[in-house]
């Protein structure tokens, strides 16, 4: 089922009048006017020195309103068509896909989002590779299958491996050097026959989870005096680490609680999600567990803040919307607050989502469009909101617009869309 949109993005558009975070430094570029042609930023420089074509769609902002790169979540398994939209109404402009193999062929799902015959971020996709547990959407008896799932997933368009937690050193290496070869990056969780943080070495670029440091670098064990050590070695790595901490918090407060599933489920931001992610709120494992995660919490809050302050770059991800609490879209806000939670500041927390990410993929794409910044010739992903995100990072959630790849979308008129949504689906539930 998809959310149909007519028309093209506006062969001109321009932000006249608007306040800029370039997200380059920590600055506020003030009473700038941004010219968007195509998909491209063609300019961007203050009012009366940028010439506004005739013909663009003009958005004022009034020297009031604020416009910062588009957001993006790197890490997300969205099955559905429809729930893409709620990423776009949220801000979110581009997702990476972490292992889904649902939408098989990359190719069709990005003509398919290029035509606007949906309304979703643009994706970016990693294929799962598991070892002999099965416990992924593909897995390999030997090296050999590894490196062919690999070559599979070149075929298929992926830019991206992601491996679970079972694999063989052996077909870790035969991955790793297949990926070089194919130049698809490789991502996910801590290898248990490699470890964290030598996997980094080894050709992994990105940690999808700081857990994983947890279960490997740290044994299982809440042992702060390891932080220094692991996290200067995962700077030495070079290798990014998206943190996840809005997953753990809504692990934690569901972990042997049924009754916060049911919370999660009379959300409203729950309304607009697809039925089947709702279902599987319903069966999820983790209200059947008992314990308590709060101290985990607490350690990977720490574990983020140290490797803030330690230079190794993060990237926001929610994990969305397998899990019951993580909304697809909505989610974004959360993990970003989680990160404010863990102690970074409101711009660090903007960078692991723009610009970061921005960065990470162009270090691994080859030839992919740059984002994650504004200036003339980036990708024109962007979200006009009603004040400084650098004061509050409220202000993201609730958008005046947002512009996907030069495509301008109302805020009202994402709006439309998620309550078509909610329609049909409420005769379901």
């Amino acid at each position: 089922m998809f959310s149909l949109i007519a028309g093209l993005a506006s062969a001109l558009t321009a932000f006249v009048d608007v306040n800029v975070l370039p997200m380059d430094s920590q600055r506020v570029l003030r009473h700038q006017t941004v010219v968007v042609e195509g998909d491209t930023i063609a300019s961007l420089g203050a009012v009366g020195k940028v010439v506004v074509p005739r013909d663009a769609t003009k958005i004022d902002g009034g020297g009031t309103k604020y416009l910062l790169p588009g957001l993006a979540d790197m890490h997300t398994h969205v099955e559905e068509w429809n729930d893409l939209v709620l990423y776009t109404a949220n801000g979110v402009t581009t997702i990476l896909q972490m292992g889904s193999a649902t939408l098989m062929d990359q190719h069709r799902v990005r003509q398919i989002l290029a035509e606007r015959q949906v309304v979703g971020p643009y994706m970016y996709s990693s294929l799962l590779i598991d070892g002999k547990s099965r416990s992924g959407s593909l897995y390999a008896e030997t090296a050999d299958d590894a490196r062919a799932l690999v070559r599979m997933a070149k075929r298929h368009g992926y830019e991206f491996i992601k491996l679970y937690n079972s694999p063989s050193r052996e077909q870790f290496l035969a991955v790793t050097d297949e990926a070089r070869k194919q130049n698809i990056g490789v991502v996910g969780h801590g290898v248990r026959a490699v470890g964290l943080p030598a996997a980094l070495f080894l050709g992994q670029s990105m940690v999808a989870h700081a857990e994983e440091l947890y279960y490997t670098a740290f044994q299982n064990r809440e042992d702060e005096k390891l932080i220094p050590s692991v996290v200067a070695e995962t700077r030495r790595s070079g290798a990014y680490v998206t943190p996840n901490l809005s997953l753990m918090v809504v692990m934690t407060a569901q972990w042997g609680n049924p009754e916060q599933v049911k919370k999660f489920l009379a959300d409203p931001r729950a309304l607009a999600m697809s039925p089947g992610v709702r279902l599987m709120w319903t069966r999820d494992w983790r209200q059947r567990r008992t314990g308590d995660l709060s101290p985990l919490l607490r350690f990977l809050q720490k574990l983020t803040k140290a490797m803030q302050e330690a230079g190794v770059p993060l990237l926001t991800g929610t994990d969305s919307p397998p899990v019951p609490g993580a909304y697809p879209g909505y989610s974004i806000h959360d993990d970003l607050q989680a990160l404010r939670d863990a102690g970074l500041t409101n711009y660090e927390a903007l960078v692991a989502a723009t610009r970061a990410p921005g960065e990470y993929i162009a270090s691994q794409v080859p030839n992919a469009q740059r984002f994650g910044q504004l200036r003339a010739g980036m990708k024109a992903d962007a979200v006009l909101v009603n004040g400084n995100p650098l004061d509050s990072l409220d202000v993201l959630e609730q958008p005046i617009g947002v512009m996907t790849a030069g495509r301008w979308m109302t805020a009202q008129e994402l709006a439309q869309i998620v309550e078509a949504q909610k329609k049909t689906y409420q005769s379901l539930y």
